[in-house]
């Protein structure tokens, strides 16, 4: 079985690391509703104790430190201070003048799914013959072969990400969520102990693909219809009988399953937050949301993300009224702000898609400290996946996942120049062996040692 990275470059990775496995985290009790058959089989890859000098440091918390000092141990963040820690027992690496974060989240990915090269036999990610199929796993299709995987991490600084169906299903499955490391298997990349999503589309895809059928729905009304019938014979389901969809609509309204919404428009997004309230479920995040910014208040008060673009605009009509400002206003408003890729391109971006949001929100008057600017891609996408007691911040105790940036990481000359993942290093820009490839890379520029 080939794994997504080369042999040669597999020991590689074990000759850059000691013999100090990082223990991977404990994963959370089984659900109550929902037996888990396909448990993680992750385990970090061993990393040596590493003290990051000299370097500012975004923690991911909206905290920033000038000359600080970060101490990776047995795959854990041990200390985050200044430059007064004592680093005795760690290799340093001199930070200075470079910059430091948690690794990058991306909440919303369909690596793996649809992977490269992208052709017919790679399309896995809508299983669209009917509307509502609350019963597919997204992990099921994913191949982690997909060399999107080792770009995003050397071009973007990914360490975890979600992998979620389509939108052409007013239901479209569940969703997974993956640390971003070599595996043969998807078990292997499952993220210990993080919960279950589910992904639920608005408005013009699944009319558009049903409706162009000659079907239910084809329109709005007829979407909110069938979406509240499935929730309602989920809840008159005695259970006598296993049902995979309703097993995971059980695990939504049990609040064992997030709920990530597909939606554009502020309207639908209203409504969506009337039917959850209706049907006795929590929406975690809007993704895509270009019009947030008009219930700005709503959303927050109701504690939902919204996972959105820097300045993807008008491409169908609902997302005519989308604005580079979003993200500003939704910080303004005191909201939660996420920025996602939904590309196997963006998601090597995030940070200059970030810094993009924010500049539209300083142009406006709007403005927003770089550190806090950083947990629209670490934190705050932790959080909406429900995996922020154990990433997304450089906390004391949470997974040593963090990225050393040549420069300020909003900066569009900035680049990863190592990465972390549970203390392991997994992508060097100094060191070949760890700047490996998939065996379907197919000689992209920048990958590996291709020229």
């Amino acid at each position: 079985m080939h794994s997504r990275f080369p042999t040669a470059a597999l020991g590689a990775l074990a000759l850059a690391s000691c013999a100090n496995t990082a223990s991977a985290p404990q994963s959370a009790p089984r659900p109550v509703v929902n037996a888990n058959p396909y448990p993680s089989t992750y385990r970090a890859y061993p990393g040596r104790p590493v003290a990051l000098v000299g370097a500012t440091v975004f923690d991911g918390t909206g905290r920033r430190i000038e000359n600080g000092t970060v101490l990776l141990r047995d795959g854990k963040v041990r200390a985050v201070g200044d430059a007064s820690l004592s680093t005795d027992g760690y290799d340093r690496v001199d930070a200075a003048g470079k910059f430091v974060t948690p690794g990058v989240i991306d909440i919303h990915s369909h690596l793996g799914v649809y992977p490269s090269p992208s052709v017919q036999a790679h399309s896995d990610g809508n299983e669209a013959t009917d509307p509502t199929t609350p019963e597919v796993w997204a992990e099921h299709s994913v191949w982690p072969q997909d060399p999107g995987f080792t770009r995003a991490m050397a071009h973007g600084g990914v360490t975890s990400l979600m992998i979620l169906p389509g939108s052409a299903n007013l239901m479209g499955g569940r969703s997974v969520t993956l640390k971003n490391v070599p595996a043969r298997t998807v078990q292997g990349m499952k993220f210990p102990g993080a919960p279950y999503g589910m992904k639920m589309a608005c408005g013009e895809n699944p009319k558009r693909v049903y409706g162009g059928k000659g079907r239910m729905p084809s329109t709005r009304m007829g979407n909110f219809a069938v979406n509240r019938q499935t929730w309602l014979d989920a809840k008159a389901d005695d259970g006598k009988k296993r049902n995979l969809a309703t097993e995971t609509l059980k695990g939504v309204m049990a609040g064992e399953i997030l709920l990530h919404n597909h939606c554009y428009r502020a309207d639908e997004m209203a409504l969506v937050i009337d039917m959850a309230r209706e049907m006795g479920y929590k929406v975690s995040t809007f993704h895509h949301a270009v019009e947030s910014y008009k219930i700005g208040d709503l959303l927050r008060e109701n504690g939902v993300c919204s996972a959105i673009w820097a300045d993807w605009y008008g491409f169908k009509m609902e997302s005519y009224d989308g604005i580079p400002e979003n993200a500003a206003l939704l910080f303004k408003e005191g909201a939660c702000v996420v920025i996602h890729s939904d590309d196997e391109n963006g998601i090597q971006r995030l940070n200059q898609e970030a810094s993009k949001a924010a500049a539209a929100g300083r142009r406006m008057g709007i403005t927003i400290p770089d550190e806090a600017v950083i947990r629209w891609i670490t934190l705050n996408p932790a959080k909406a996946m429900g995996i922020d007691a154990m990433t997304g911040s450089l906390e004391p105790g949470k997974m040593a996942d963090a990225v050393l940036w040549n420069g300020n990481p909003l900066s569009v000359y900035s680049r990863p120049e190592k990465v972390w993942v549970d203390g392991a290093l997994l992508y060097d820009s100094a060191d070949p062996r760890l700047r490996a490839v998939s065996d379907f890379e197919l000689g992209q520029p920048g990958a590996g040692d291709v020229k």
